[in-house]
């Protein structure tokens, strides 16, 4: 599939990639230059990171008012890295953890390789199915419980108000933390902002972070905001890991976020996937088979589809690539039995005049028009 998207008449709604020509290219070289002043920039560094980079993490949880010192945060080789770590501190073979049903797939690979056994908590038509998150809490005494809380991948669900508090008391009452994977934070495009689920059960709950949305993939830049039971374990495993994430790159982020130029990128940033969001939800009524249900995320990259009955969102992937238009399946994102009409839609890579283009091939390979 991925030899075949790559494909420049392709046009792609499979992969979670951020827009490149938002990316502020003339800001992040300026970073760059000024931090290679010092050659200090080209030597190893400490485990944990950047001073100058955690004081500014930090110091945005705090007037995101979630109070956080610099000495919470464990800088990553991206939140994937994070992960990672967390997984090798957390697990040990044949432990049981919970994730959403369905789950970031890259989550699901990490947890497998760890040993972990996986349960998935399903959704109902209201959210989390919360009450089963609590039966299956009290029946397998999982290590963790793992969620994206804020436009999920693959769904592009959050968990509301009420949910987080309840998702949050459901953790203390029966020991088990909680992994909160936010990449997508930040990506907010309608509805009000949401607490950390920390801010609920601060002792519960490893917060991950990333700036691969709203700075740039390619820096590879993100942290863990931990808990001080965990923070030595974490520690020795990033530093057997790869000893300290690339030096030269946090400084440049570091120096980015201080610059002023962080916060008018990103409003652009939001500005074009909100736009690019709407056109792919103005036009799926007109594209999708008679039946199908889809989402309406208030931000991230994805839109979550369901095909009418007798529809399989796999076996159909054929037509759409002949038509020079790819999604992904959702069977992939489930760690127990698939829901095999689903399947994902990011918004975020193409201008509205090829998400257009690309629904309209859809519809085509569907059989539902253009």
């Amino acid at each position: 599939m991925l030899a075949l998207t790559e494909r420049p008449e392709v046009i792609s709604f499979a992969g979670g990639l951020p827009a490149p020509e938002l990316f502020d290219l003339d800001g992040i070289r300026a970073s760059f230059d000024a931090v290679l002043g010092s050659p200090g920039v080209l030597q190893y560094s400490t485990s944990e990171g950047s001073p100058a980079l955690r004081e500014e993490v930090a110091r945005r949880y705090t007037a995101d008012g979630l109070e956080t010192a610099a000495s919470e945060l464990i800088i990553t080789t991206g939140s994937q890295q994070g992960l990672g770590l967390l997984a090798t501190a957390l697990i040990d073979p044949g432990d049981t953890i919970l994730v959403e049903e369905p789950c970031y797939l890259a989550a699901l690979q990490t947890f497998a390789l760890a040993g972990a056994r996986v349960v998935g908590i399903p959704y109902d038509d209201d959210g989390l199915d919360l009450d089963a998150l609590d039966r299956m809490a009290a029946e397998h005494a999982p290590k963790f419980f793992y969620t994206v809380p804020t436009f999920q991948n693959p769904t592009g669900r959050t968990h509301g108000l009420g949910s987080r508090r309840r998702i949050a008391e459901i953790a203390r009452q029966r020991g088990f933390r909680i992994i909160e994977d936010e990449p997508y934070r930040q990506l907010r495009y309608s509805g009000d902002p949401l607490p950390s689920l920390a801010a609920f059960a601060p002792d519960h709950v490893l917060s991950l972070g990333s700036f691969s949305k709203v700075i740039a993939p390619g820096l590879r830049i993100g942290w863990i905001r931990t808990t001080p039971d965990v923070r030595p374990t974490v520690t020795i495993a990033k530093q057997a890991a790869d000893l300290h994430t690339s030096t030269i790159d946090q400084a440049a982020a570091a120096h980015y976020l201080v610059s002023g130029r962080g916060e008018p990128a990103l409003d652009r940033i939001r500005s074009a996937y909100a736009e690019r969001r709407d056109t792919m939800l103005d036009v799926l009524p007109s594209v999708l088979p008679a039946g199908s249900t889809w989402n309406r995320p208030d931000g991230g990259m994805f839109v979550w589809v369901r095909l009418p009955e007798g529809m399989d969102a796999a076996a159909s992937l054929g037509a759409a690539l002949a038509q020079d238009v790819a999604y992904v399946p959702g069977a992939s994102f489930f760690s127990g039995p698939p829901d095999e009409r689903t399947l994902r839609l990011s918004f975020t890579t193409y201008p509205p005049a090829s998400i257009r283009e690309g629904l309209s091939r859809l519809g085509t390979a569907w059989g539902a028009g253009g």
